[in-house]
């Protein structure tokens, strides 16, 4: 593993200006380059074209996105970003087909990814705390941001083919969101960072 290709999704919009995925996004490429990774960056704020989006998935060996949940889903500009290059990746290189042949239409869905041996990272911010989804009784039902909010995105990924790595989740960053707790989420998902990718960092230095 050495192409790391990061998607900043926050999205500038409203109240949110799109600050703590910037930061989050700063702390990946710098330990990246420090471990002598070759690092992409595409902010879906910026203008982009589909095509030259899918040459960096392509290029890539792992895909980390970054971003915020509005409304228990991911911003609208974010999903607009998946939905115009995933469709320009369509028979090439991110997805050839649904999987499914015609004798047999009942199996086999989402098997026809093109991505196979990639990985791809999602790390979310929140306003929630994490209290609201392992608490009893508190609002997400003790279900986890990526067996809850997140599953219909894990799927869309696997549908190309590509591998989990287990990202980060950085919660009540909004009503809490002190210097301290900035601060000290850093180091905890730096450690994160070094604990998932840890063997590849080496391998890439060797």
């Amino acid at each position: 593993m050495k192409h790391i290709f990061i998607i900043n999704g926050g999205q500038h919009f409203a109240h949110s200006g799109g600050a703590f995925n910037k930061t989050l996004t700063g702390w990946i490429v710098e330990y990246l380059q420090q471990n002598g990774f070759e690092v992409r960056v595409t902010d879906i704020n910026d203008a982009f074209i589909a095509e030259e989006e899918v040459a960096h998935f392509k290029w890539a060996d792992l895909v980390i996105y970054n971003t915020p949940i509005w409304w228990f889903q991911v911003p609208n500009r974010l999903k607009k970003y998946i939905d115009e290059v995933f469709t320009a990746g369509h028979q090439n290189g991110i997805y050839h087909s649904d999987g499914r042949s015609r004798s047999n239409p009942a199996i086999n869905y989402g098997t026809g990814g093109l991505m196979h041996g990639k990985k791809y990272m999602v790390n979310t911010s929140w306003n929630a705390p994490d209290t609201a989804f392992t608490l009893p009784g508190e609002f997400f039902n003790q279900t986890s941001v990526d067996d809850g909010v997140l599953f219909g995105f894990h799927r869309m990924n696997a549908f190309t083919g590509m591998e989990k790595i287990q990202g980060f989740h950085f919660h009540d960053l909004e009503k809490n969101a002190t210097t301290e707790r900035i601060s000290n989420y850093k180091k905890e998902y730096i450690t994160h960072l070094t604990q998932v990718i840890g063997e590849r960092v080496a391998v890439c230095l060797s």
